[in-house]
């Protein structure tokens, strides 16, 4: 007998080589129509495995992430067969599960593929899908394994990087892949499929590698999930944060100036000024002293630090100066900055925490297929900042911070979020730097805060950053979408490593802890999720603009301009539309433009000194005051934006 330790806790007892598949029948015949996949003691398997030794077992549906990565990783697959039985001699090379759905990257050689292909291959994939075929998992040779793949160059490469005895294919229908596996039991599960587009990629990343053409889809186990789906995408169309930028005039791209490199306009420029202006006051309050860091800094800084080995290959290339040896980089992150500024003094337990924060332009060279607007871009600004503090003020220190990220969340309406505490991975330790003791008690100390903060959280091993363990938060966009925003990191390391110290009570010099953070992240790609998730109708304190004045003739021009003086001395960002068109016309233009409230002049408002209101939307608030709309707008702000 073996022994099965379930989610639950509970453990039951099975005769060895019971299946997965077996254990959830035992559990609920219902249950078990839904099981999709399962994982045992961390790695996931097929519903059809073997269990032969005690374990813990986890079984998924398609609710569960899990559940879709194996559901989006057999999809991919059905596509692979589907090409090749379409497109003869086409070359497959790898095809993985994504966020959403899965790709597959194809050398289709003579064959082009474009979006008039796409319902052929759909209606392939579903004929296939039909036929309820089982996955199989299967062990090859090293040598068997390169004699199938003998005409596909890629598939050979990955092979020649494997070891004998770790090589697996999946067999399903008349198709087999390299795999290593993680199946939903047959094809019939799939009931929908949609092919999304169709793009460029080179082979595995690499810019002087042969370009292959790369197959998005989506599929569902009902028809009715894919149709919620592309409700969904049509409306994410129209929240598109490239889409809003260039109709609201917040930001441009010039191929002159370079790929990846944003260019804010003045109403963009306005934009980013208010959310560093908020960012800042609120961290005045808590303690924060502002610097300023170059944009570049010695390569013997980055060595120092780390993150020349870590991403110096994949990065933009050393800048040489005239001087023989002297080698500067574009700067990939603050923190080595910070750790100098720090350097700078000799401090004492008594002054610390320090505390400085930075909007530091940093530099990343992305693969230019990889660049998307504001969210993936080659030059970025972090609201960052570093703590430097000693071991006993780490647990406050790092609850305060937790304070200013749920400040910032509820200021700009991001309510729905879960924290996910990022751990090191055990298993691959060449990954991280510093010893295993400092790893502990960081991971530990992010698991205190956590819990005593009353986070809703989890535990997600393998994605701390190499110099430390941190707590990131996953927002939910108005649309369900995921995004990672706002990370708070507990670092050992690069206090070592740049030999930070402070002078202790005892008289000796100590080691400070550092914490790293950075409640928006990236300040492009924060205003490029709040743009979608808004759809551009960002909190009314962070308007461009809050009002504007919208006169039906000339006459009322001077009036017009009386009101806007009004508006200003409360405080209230408005402008005036001059131009000589049609009320209608306004309106509709000042509509799109997403302004929250339209100021309607005309001969009744200025003989009683009084506007007319109309909100973003349609809305009347018909005729009013100046001091009470004001008062409406000042009401309406400090319901969102309350004091740090």
């Amino acid at each position: 007998m073996i022994h099965i330790t379930l989610p639950d806790g509970s453990v039951r007892s099975y005769e060895a080589n019971v299946t997965p598949m077996d254990v959830a029948k035992s559990i609920s015949e219902g249950f078990a129509r839904n099981v999709i996949s399962a994982s045992f003691n961390g790695t996931t398997i097929e519903t059809v495995t073997p269990l032969t030794t005690d374990g813990s077992l986890v079984l998924y549906t398609w609710n569960d992430k899990a559940g879709k990565t194996a559901f989006w990783h057999s999809s991919a697959h059905v596509l692979a067969q589907a090409i090749e039985e379409l497109y003869p001699g086409s070359k497959l090379t790898i095809g993985p599960a994504i966020d959403n759905g899965f790709y597959y990257d194809v050398d289709f050689g003579e064959h082009t593929v474009s979006e008039k292909d796409f319902k052929a291959i759909e209606t392939k994939m579903l004929e296939i899908a039909r036929g309820k075929h089982d996955f199989n998992m299967r062990s090859a040779t090293k040598a068997e394994a390169l004699d199938l793949y003998k005409d596909n160059p890629f598939k050979t490469e990955l092979i020649e990087n494997l070891e004998d005895g770790t090589i697996t294919f999946c067999d399903h229908s008349t198709f087999t892949d390299l795999c290593r596996g993680g199946h939903i039991p047959n094809t019939g599960i799939i009931k929908a499929v949609k092919i999304l587009s169709v793009a460029g990629a080179y082979w595995r990343g690499d810019e002087n590698k042969p370009q292959l053409t790369r197959v998005y889809g989506i599929s569902f186990p009902k028809q009715k999930e894919l149709k919620e789906y592309l409700e969904l995408l049509e409306e994410a169309k129209k929240r598109d944060h490239r889409k809003l930028g260039k109709e609201l005039e917040l930001f441009t791209f010039s191929p002159r100036v370079g790929q990846g490199l944003p260019l804010w306009l003045p109403k963009g420029a306005a934009l980013r000024e208010r959310l560093e202006n908020f960012l800042k006051s609120a961290q005045k309050k808590a303690g924060y002293e502002m610097v300023v860091t170059p944009h570049i800094g010695q390569k013997e800084l980055y060595e120092t630090s780390g993150h020349y080995a870590k991403y110096g290959a994949d990065s933009f290339q050393p800048i040489n100066t005239p001087k023989e040896g002297e080698e500067f980089l574009l700067k990939p992150m603050n923190c080595p900055h910070h750790c100098e500024i720090y350097n700078n003094s000799q401090w004492s337990y008594k002054d610390l925490p320090k505390r400085y924060a930075e909007f530091g332009t940093v530099y990343r060279y992305e693969q230019s297929g990889e660049l998307h607007g504001l969210t993936r871009v080659r030059g970025f600004t972090q609201d960052d900042a570093h703590l430097f503090c000693t071991p006993d003020q780490l647990d406050e220190e790092f609850k305060n911070v937790i304070d200013l990220v749920l400040y910032v969340f509820g200021s700009l309406g991001f309510e729905n979020f879960t924290a996910q505490v990022s751990v090191r991975d055990p298993e691959n330790p060449d990954k991280y730097i510093g010893n295993v003791e400092n790893w502990e008690k960081a991971e530990q100390a992010i698991i205190n805060a956590a819990k005593d903060k009353g986070l809703n959280y989890v535990i997600e091993t393998g994605e701390a950053a190499f110099y430390g363990p941190k707590l990131d938060f996953m927002v939910k966009d108005a649309l369900g979408r995921q995004w990672q925003l706002g990370t708070i990191q507990v670092d050992y390391n690069l206090p070592e490593r740049f030999n930070l110290t402070y002078k202790g009570s005892d008289n000796e010099l100590h080691r400070p802890v550092m914490i790293h953070r950075a409640p928006f992240g990236s300040m492009e790609r924060f205003i490029a999720i709040l743009l979608e998730h808004t759809a551009g109708n960002f909190p009314l304190w962070l308007m461009p603009t809050q009002a504007i004045i919208l006169s039906i003739s000339e006459k009322y021009e001077k009036y017009a301009e009386k009101v806007l003086n009004l508006l200003e001395n409360n405080e209230i960002r408005a402008l005036v539309d001059h131009r000589n068109e049609t009320i209608g016309k306004k309106i509709r233009e000042a509509e799109m433009q997403k302004h929250p409230y339209m100021i309607i002049i005309g001969e009744q408002e200025a003989n009683e000194n009084k506007i007319t209101v109309r909100q973003h939307g349609g809305a009347d608030l018909g005729m009013i005051s100046v001091e009470d709309f004001s008062k409406i707008i000042n009401e309406e702000i400090s319901k969102t934006l309350k004091p740090f």
